[in-house]
């Protein structure tokens, strides 16, 4: 007999990753729409854990509309051989529980979680959240034979679900503060997950002290405490190899894994850098950094940020064109808790080349950006367009601004010393096919000697590409 013969619904693998669009959907749980959502686990003494309980504290499923709710899952753990650091191994595994149950789609984790639950799955007789707890609960003690006890409570109580969630948050923080100070170098491993492949088949999550998983809920002391608990599970040991590349952050260990969980399709990866061979994204990453090449620099976007970014794309937009598994030169699909990190792009400049971040993550990270660059990054509040963006970029002196300054300054040479060799040819002499790219904002002035006299150009803010330029002098009549 089934251990879910008691569940309306099937309950399986082959029902992980299935997309519940709005059209078909009976209901959804936090996402983007509400403010406040969460799952948390935590581990407690044999004797605070009631085995097998499940409390509901608001509407249950029958109960709840088609419309977005506030919502939380608390679990509640027990077993002698448990500990603290666990909790949030435990808390991942939601994600991927939650997605066996036939007509339920969980994406994200922590504080972003997003669950739909379809028309035809409630009409089956999934109408209580009892069904979704008796399936986590047995999933949990069948694959984690450590947890001896366990209870859930689900909260679509909107107050409640806004007092919990503070508490939630708070621990969140307790664990991330624990994984920093701890660098790359320091550790004789790294850990992988490939928890999202049902997702993002060719996606292999590298975690190290100085660079979170994407999803932001797995430290590299949670992946330490996945492997040991479950040595062929989900999350596992990488050995480094050798440091092949310091700055960029590639180790030949890390390549070979990542080349082998993903079927051979990834070969690379550069852990600090968002351009050659960037880590790749999955579909459950808290934001996405991406390259904005009027400013040659980065902005960021979270999953929260409903509007346009300055280049015209919303959070989901830039997502799909990143996520999947992909490397995808100038999109990098980052935890917030990395961008904390001396780690954090590394390779491509740091925060010295971050120029737009939402003001919401921006204070929430504000106390690892340098000092130097405080009041200079741009939000939502201080640029909408491009135009704004680089307006405000040299309004406030952003470091940015010398990079264009000197890249100006390249192309300018780069150009008289083509001029200069035209010269040396012929009075007629063709220039040879050339790209002049003027900084962002800022003009630029080209002189070219011909012969005994000389012509200026002024490009003003503008891209000239041209296959073959003559110039010729004009005889006088």
């Amino acid at each position: 007999m089934s251990m879910f013969a008691d569940i309306p619904v099937d309950v399986g693998v082959i029902y992980e990753g299935e997309r519940i669009r709005w059209q078909d959907a009976y209901t959804e749980l936090g996402g983007p729409r509400v403010e406040h959502k969460f799952e948390l686990v935590k581990v407690r003494g044999m004797d605070e854990v009631e085995d097998g309980k499940i409390t509901i504290i608001g509407p249950d499923i029958k109960d709840l509309e088609k419309k977005s709710y506030p919502f939380g899952i608390f679990i509640e753990v027990a077993g002698k051989d448990l500990e603290e650091d666990i909790e949030g191994v435990i808390e991942r595994r939601i994600h991927e529980y939650v997605n066996y149950i036939e007509g339920v789609m969980h994406l994200n984790q922590r504080y972003d979680i997003w669950i739909r639950i379809s028309k035809k799955s409630f009409e089956k007789g999934l109408d209580s959240f009892v069904y979704i707890g008796k399936v986590l609960q047995r999933l949990f003690k069948s694959e984690l034979p450590i947890i001896e006890k366990i209870q859930i409570t689900f909260i679509t109580d909107p107050e409640k679900v806004k007092e919990k969630f503070k508490e939630a948050m708070e621990v969140y923080e307790r664990r991330d503060a624990r994984a920093r100070g701890l660098k790359d170098e320091e550790v004789d491993a790294f850990y992988g997950c490939t928890l999202c492949q049902s997702f993002a088949p060719t996606h292999v999550c590298i975690i190290t002290p100085q660079r979170y998983s994407n999803c932001g809920a797995i430290s590299w002391f949670d992946g330490r405490a996945a492997a040991r608990v479950d040595p062929k599970g989900p999350i596992f040991r990488v050995e480094k190899g050798e440091h092949l590349d310091p700055l960029r952050g590639e180790y030949e260990g890390v390549n070979q894994i990542v080349k082998m969980k993903s079927g051979g399709e990834i070969q690379r990866v550069w852990l600090y850098s968002a351009f050659g061979y960037p880590h790749t994204s999955c579909g459950c990453f808290e934001a996405v950094a991406f390259y904005i090449p009027e400013v040659d620099g980065f902005g960021i976007v979270h999953r929260g940020f409903t509007e346009n970014t300055p280049i015209g794309l919303s959070f989901s937009t830039i997502a799909d064109s990143t996520a999947g598994g992909r490397q995808i030169d100038g999109f990098h699909g980052i935890s917030i808790e990395y961008m904390r990190s001396s780690k954090f792009l590394q390779a491509d400049g740091g925060w010295e080349r971050v120029t737009w971040v939402p003001s919401v993550v921006l204070e929430r990270v504000k106390d690892f950006i340098p000092k130097d660059l405080v009041g200079k990054i741009a939000t939502e509040k201080d640029a909408r367009t491009v135009e704004e963006l680089k307006q405000f970029l040299v309004a406030r002196g952003h470091p940015i601004v010398k990079r264009w300054e000197a890249k100006a300054a390249e192309e300018a040479a780069k150009s008289m010393a083509v001029a200069e060799e035209a010269k040396q040819a012929s009075p007629t002499a063709a220039i040879p096919s050339a790209i002049v790219t003027p900084a962002p904002a800022a003009d630029l002035t080209v002189p070219v000697g011909v012969g005994a006299g000389s012509f200026r150009f002024i490009l003003k803010n503008a891209k000239i590409r041209a296959k073959r330029v003559r110039i010729i002098r004009v005889k006088e009549k």
